[in-house]
């Protein structure tokens, strides 16, 4: 029987080898050392973070700018996903490096486990880390079915978890066989989490295992529902660690209705009906806009930052979200 990485309570339960003896870890760089995200989170100062969706195609000449101009106005970190929804697009580690070379602005990569083995992710995570890149999102990932290329294989040797295992042993410069790798990585380790889970006793229960395995930071799903966020906040007090909100800028009634229907995301009726006045779809968007700086203000104080999503590429509509603390964004990159 293959032998795989633990995706439980252990924090690791290695893949060995013959000729190899275990070596003991190196000492974790501080986090505040790691990158400015890292820094940011340490001394406990709330953070911004903007999405940007890599492109179907070759040109990132939008997301660049994008990248650009939230840079400008102060946005600390873009945040680039792993081809969600299963979508095949440019890989996002390209597009980080690409942002961080072309303009300087912290990127945050999005690691899922679909597409890769254990060896393919330990060969990712190095490279990233040759090339500069120190915060990472470890996640699961969709499945194929989801996206445009159902019959796709997906691989998924680890979930998040085990993915948090084998990131924290490269930052004690150990491979996925406890074996030396050298210098250490500086992977600040962040993780997914989700506030309106259907089966929440699960979604703690894994949280709890994220953070044993070495999580430092949560970027939770979008928020709609205050209530559900206050809840989870009170179930991770035992196993708290610093907690960035999603905020996603609605669009339309029908963009509401996706958001509760096909991803699952807690939408309250009242939130529906809202978006369902709007006469026009420049109303609808202003609307979206007015939700998510309410939602924004009223987590401000519960939690260390703000995801804010750019639907359709509007990284102006994320902008004025972000207006809702006081400023454009947290005091820049």
């Amino acid at each position: 029987m293959k032998s795989r990485l633990a995706v439980g309570k252990s924090r690791i339960h290695p893949f060995r080898t013959a000729s190899a003896p275990v070596a003991h870890p190196v000492e974790v760089v501080p986090l505040q050392e790691r990158s400015r995200l890292g820094r940011k989170i340490a001394n406990g100062e709330f953070v911004t973070m903007v999405e940007i969706v890599p492109p179907k195609g070759i040109g990132a000449a939008k997301e660049i700018e994008g990248a650009k101009f939230l840079k400008s106005v102060g946005v600390d970190c873009v945040n680039i996903p792993d081809s969600p929804r299963a979508s095949a697009r440019m890989s996002n580690q390209a597009l980080c490096l690409l942002i961080a070379q072309q303009v300087g602005i912290e990127p945050i990569l999005h690691y899922t486990c679909r597409d890769r083995n254990v060896l393919g992710i330990q060969s990712d995570l190095l490279g990233a880390s040759a090339i500069g890149i120190r915060n990472l999102i470890c996640i699961t990932g969709d499945p194929p079915k989801m996206g445009d290329y159902p019959d796709a294989t997906a691989v998924f040797d680890v979930d998040a978890i085990g993915l948090v295992n084998i990131v924290h042993n490269l930052n004690r410069g150990l491979d996925i066989g406890a074996n030396p790798i050298g210098e250490a990585t500086r992977f600040v380790i962040a993780v997914g989490a989700n506030p309106g889970a259907d089966n929440i006793d699960e979604e703690i229960r894994r949280f709890e295992y994220k953070v044993e395995a070495g999580a430092e930071l949560a970027v939770t799903q979008p928020i709609f529902d205050l209530r559900l966020l206050e809840e989870f906040l009170k179930n991770i007090a035992h196993c708290r660690i610093p907690v960035v909100a999603g905020i996603w800028p609605l669009t339309s009634a029908r963009n509401a209705e996706f958001m509760k229907n096909e991803l699952r995301i807690s939408v309250p009726d009242e939130v529906i009906a809202r978006m369902g006045k709007a006469s026009t779809a420049d109303a609808a968007r202003a609307e979206g806009v007015a939700i998510a700086r309410d939602m924004l203000s009223a987590v401000r104080e519960m939690v260390q930052g703000a995801q804010i999503a750019a639907p359709f590429g509007r990284y102006s509509c994320a902008v004025d979200v972000l207006e809702a603390l006081g400023a454009a964004a947290g005091g820049g990159a």
